[in-house]
């Protein structure tokens, strides 16, 4: 896995408390889209998106945040035939498309795990979050949309975000559509930058003319494409408290193992289709002797 100073974007995910700008969220959600773009273009599916495969990295004295879009383990050159042999992903990430058989495959479920990425650092919650494969599958497909969190008050923002959850993946935003979108070129957002990512900016062109480094590219000369490094630290600065604070917890309950104290939340598989297939026709033998009896 790549090396990344700042940690994976888990560090805002998972903390409630602390404050993201809007400017660093869209700033964020910026880059990640044009990674995913450049992905796409190549006609690559990632295959497993999530929080813990987008690492934060900082350049020693740049001052800023850039994301990196790893573990690239899993991604394959999409087959628009769909024989798929097995699934690889993070339930909580994974499209409706990946519950329904036979399995629709494209970049369009890269697509649905960016807006489950963008859900959780707006809210640092999942639009859907069940302990189970047969859970994940039968709240799925109850549901014909994410329903709009009141932490969402931007209709600018729900409107792009409800466009990456989209149900049905023939509709579902693409990376380039999703950089088209107001949330990223409406004159409001435009003007949403922050002072120290306008300063930044112009530290970057002003070292490209002086050094004649062309080194610099869109992410570092572009404002709104800037995470500050500051902000990210408050994060981190967070997680060493709460770190530590775990530790505490667990030097005063001595008949706990570490696991039982530090919980994970999110949890990773590899499905075989023919099991799924098998567990589906269990369930369908089941309800018919239900009905029979």
């Amino acid at each position: 896995m790549d090396y990344a100073n700042f940690g994976t974007l888990n560090i805002i995910a998972k903390q409630p408390h602390v404050p993201l700008p809007s400017y660093t969220l869209r700033a964020l959600m910026k880059q990640i889209l044009e990674g995913m773009r450049v992905i796409h273009a190549t006609n690559f599916i990632h295959r497993d998106i999530k929080c813990d495969n987008i690492l934060l990295h900082s350049p020693p004295g740049s001052e800023c945040v850039y994301v990196k879009i790893a573990d690239f383990g899993f991604a394959k050159e999409e087959d628009l035939s769909n024989k798929q042999t097995y699934l690889k992903g993070t339930l909580p990430y994974w499209g409706p498309e990946l519950y329904q058989f036979p399995i629709n495959l494209t970049h369009k479920v890269d697509q649905f795990a960016i807006g489950v990425i963008f859900y959780r650092l707006i809210t640092r919650k999942y639009p859907i979050f069940e302990a189970t494969y047969e859970k994940q599958k039968l709240k799925m497909a109850q549901l014909n949309s994410i329903k709009r969190p009141s932490e969402i008050k931007d209709d600018i923002q729900w409107d792009l975000l409800s466009k990456l959850l989209e149900f049905d993946p023939i509709k579902r935003i693409t990376a380039e559509q999703a950089l088209q979108h107001p949330y990223f070129t409406s004159p409001e957002s435009l003007s949403d930058v922050s002072k120290e990512q306008q300063e930044l900016a112009q530290i970057a062109k002003q070292t490209q003319l002086k050094e004649g480094n062309f080194s610099f590219t869109k992410f570092d000369k572009d404002p709104t494409f800037i995470v500050a490094e500051s902000v990210i630290k408050q994060f981190i600065l967070e997680d060493i408290r709460l770190q530590k604070l775990k530790e505490q917890q667990f030097d005063q309950q001595k008949g706990l193992s570490q696991q039982e104290v530090e919980l994970k939340e999110e949890f990773q598989t590899v499905f075989s289709l023919k099991e799924l297939e098998e567990k589906q026709l269990n369930n369908n033998y089941k309800q018919s002797k239900i009905q029979l009896n």
